[in-house]
């Protein structure tokens, strides 16, 4: 398991990689679609700056003992998304620096003994405060690649990819069968980190291979799947939604 007080250091070094991105955009640019159905530059933009603010929300949880659930309703998440989505690009990179420096903030001040405290995702699964600062990874990093400006799945840094790939693969063989989707039968190699998965695969069943990057590209959804082998050949399969539900800790 990566060290979480480790990540808070990649956390800041992603979001300003992710600011660099940003100020190369335009006001128009910003509301221009993203690679997320529905959702314009901007939308990616203040989800990134409200899922901070969310996730500081479950480690003040876990600091005071005081239940503060990650957002108040589905709908004023959603409403603040759309409230939020149209403004112009100094507004909106100035809100990811600022909720991303406040949560920083907080990581970095939550003691020891809350650390362990348990707090609850907004999909209704649990897990330990300190795995809020590992969420918060994956939103950094996917959604760069969201915005559809140049950062990809190349881009992310190793510790990241490691950390993520070995996360995915035992999250996926963990899931019950019914939620592998496609993905049920098929055995998961990374050929580069010597991981797998095999998610109900018996032997000569179906085998999709590649680089640990290319693999997490495609089970992440952001990627097609270059780089992916697939014996038989055949269409890749469809991953299910990612992230999954953590197996355990």
């Amino acid at each position: 398991m990566e060290d979480w007080r480790n990540v808070v250091g990649e956390l800041d070094l992603g979001v300003e990689r992710l600011i660099v991105t940003l100020s190369k955009l335009g006001d128009d640019d910003l509301r221009g679609p993203s690679a997320l159905p529905g959702w314009t530059r901007g939308h990616v933009a203040t989800h990134v700056a409200r899922n901070a603010d969310s996730l500081w929300n479950l480690l003040e949880w876990a600091r005071t003992g005081v239940e503060i659930p990650q957002y108040p309703s589905l709908e004023a998440r959603n409403a603040d998304l759309e409230k939020g989505a149209g403004r112009s690009a100094g507004e909106l990179i100035e809100d990811v620096r600022a909720s991303a420096a406040r949560f920083s903030e907080q990581a970095r001040a939550l003691p020891e003994d809350a650390a362990g405290a348990e707090v609850r995702a907004m999909l209704g699964w649990t897990h330990p405060a300190w795995y809020t600062v590992l969420r918060r990874w994956h939103e950094v990093e996917a959604h760069h690649v969201d915005l559809a400006a140049g950062y990809g799945p190349a881009d992310w840094p190793e510790p990241y990819v490691r950390w993520a790939l070995t996360g995915t693969l035992t999250d996926l063989a963990a899931l019950p069968e019914a939620a592998r989707g496609e993905l049920a039968g098929h055995r998961l190699v990374a050929t580069d980190y010597g991981r797998t998965a095999e998610l109900g695969w018996t032997p000569g069943g179906p085998e999709a291979s590649g680089s640990g990057r290319a693999l997490l590209g495609w089970l992440s959804g952001r990627s097609h799947g270059a780089g992916v082998a697939l014996r038989p050949d055949g269409p890749l399969p469809v991953p299910p939604p990612w992230p999954h539900p953590p197996a355990g800790f």
